[in-house]
């Protein structure tokens, strides 16, 4: 199976955040890496290791003469993607339909959800404190209003009222009604696909995702389009460039650390995010545990990088006035180093340099992208990486239409490229 058939299988098993970092963990676990409990001792042996943190997860490969003199390549991106997640107590009923309570997580673009088949996915804590992932398939979808019954023919939503996603019908009577949803219930759903009682349910972190598959389009079937490109073509990206350079051999002393965080479309402020200590925490406890105290570590950061990957924005060519006239990166260009003066992005001089190097050794090409100065840009882990640990940083990623629409679209030669770019930067 090639790299691009393996990025569709890796995008249609990873509705959540929560599955993509489990499927990341199992892929690493398959090819020798060793899976840790972090309340237990920590262990830098030479080798690889994997944590999973509910919808985060972190690697560490340890080279045979990694010592105090090494430094940390780092490789940022995040599992999350905007969707709506599932309130507590969702069930209503309106009119005779069956329907669900959600929250909107980030920022969808709200109309590219409406007549798509939509999944629940996530996490699933029982009342024994154990945790169960499941995947409900196709059993939602937010419908929109006949065009007939709209006169202004203008869409425009209630945020409260027009995104609750319809699930099923009830009965006609308020006591029919009642009796549907206890008994066909959200959780009672859940429940059934886990084969276990309702009542074991005592909480869950559920979002949802477009059921439907990726797949490739176009002329020559130069184009990827799916949900959760962002930021799931990085997870991906890093995961291929890790176990490719692991498998060289060839990264020196240095220990290469694979940080696929959650929460970066709401901030990144969580035990998960890139604001919370859990890359931090992995760092300096595998610091610790080679041997080196606490001025051996700063040294170590100093002596590190990361690079922080992320969707870039395409040019779009029906709205190409949205982008600085000198600096319009385009899928097909290669990937995209990402340069802002407000530090919306982390990158730098000197971290620009580094990342065109590392492009340069694995002949990829390279694009910028500089935000035009009437219009905003987003921002990405990068600059709460170098913030909390003072670690040069880069804002890469590849170029993107649709960003945050129920269905992204790269190209498959960017995302070929971006694993080659960061294979080389890890391991030259």
């Amino acid at each position: 199976m090639n790299e691009i058939n393996r990025f569709m299988e890796f995008l249609d098993s990873a509705p959540s955040s929560f599955h993509a970092a489990h499927a990341v963990a199992e892929q690493l676990v398959e090819a020798g890496f060793t899976r840790h409990d972090e309340a237990q001792p920590w262990d830098a042996s030479p080798g690889g290791h994997v944590i999973v943190r509910d919808g985060a997860v972190m690697a560490w490969f340890v080279p045979e003469d990694a010592n105090e003199k090494s430094g940390f390549r780092i490789i940022g991106s995040h599992t999350d993607s905007p969707g709506f997640s599932l309130k507590p107590q969702p069930d209503s009923t309106q009119h005779g339909w069956h329907q669900l309570g959600v929250e909107i997580y980030g920022g969808p673009i709200i109309p590219s959800w409406f007549d798509r088949e939509l999944t629940l996915a996530g996490q699933v804590i029982l009342t024994d404190g154990s945790e169960r992932l499941v995947n409900t398939g196709p059993i939602l979808r937010i419908p929109h209003l006949a065009i007939h019954l709209d006169s202004s023919k203008e869409f425009s939503i209630d945020k409260q009222k027009h995104v609750h996603p319809i699930m099923g019908l009830a009965e006609a009577t308020s006591e029919a009604i009642t009796e549907q949803v206890s008994s066909g219930s959200i959780a009672d759903l859940i429940a059934g696909q886990l084969g276990i009682d309702e009542a074991d349910i005592a909480s869950w972190n559920l979002i949802t995702a477009p059921a439907q598959p990726a797949g490739l389009f176009g002329a020559n079937a130069d184009f990827l389009a799916s949900s959760r490109m962002d930021n799931l073509s990085s997870v991906f990206a890093s995961l291929t460039a890790l176990l490719r350079a692991v498998e060289a051999g060839d990264s020196g002393s240095d220990i290469a650390v694979l940080a696929a965080f959650d929460h970066e479309e709401v901030g990144s402020a969580s035990t998960t995010g890139a604001q919370g200590p859990i890359l931090s925490e992995v760092l300096e406890r595998t610091a610790t545990a080679m041997g080196v105290d606490r001025e051996g570590y700063l040294q170590m950061l100093r002596r590190s990088s990361c690079v922080s990957a992320d969707a870039a924005h395409s040019i779009h060519p029906n709205y190409a006035e949205k982008h600085d006239p000198h600096n319009p990166p385009i899928i097909g260009g290669g990937p995209v180093t990402k340069i802002n003066s407000k530090q919306r992005y982390a990158s730098n001089a000197r971290t620009i340099a580094l990342w065109e190097n590392a492009c340069r050794a694995a002949m990829v090409p390279i694009q910028n992208y500089v935000s035009k100065n009437s219009v905003p840009c987003g921002s990405t882990i990068g600059p709460a990486t170098a913030t909390a640990l003072g670690i040069d940083t880069v804002d890469v990623g590849v170029p993107m239409l649709s960003m945050h629409s129920a269905r992204e679209m790269i190209g498959v030669s960017d995302q070929l490229w971006l694993s080659q770019a960061l294979e080389a930067y890890l391991i030259h």
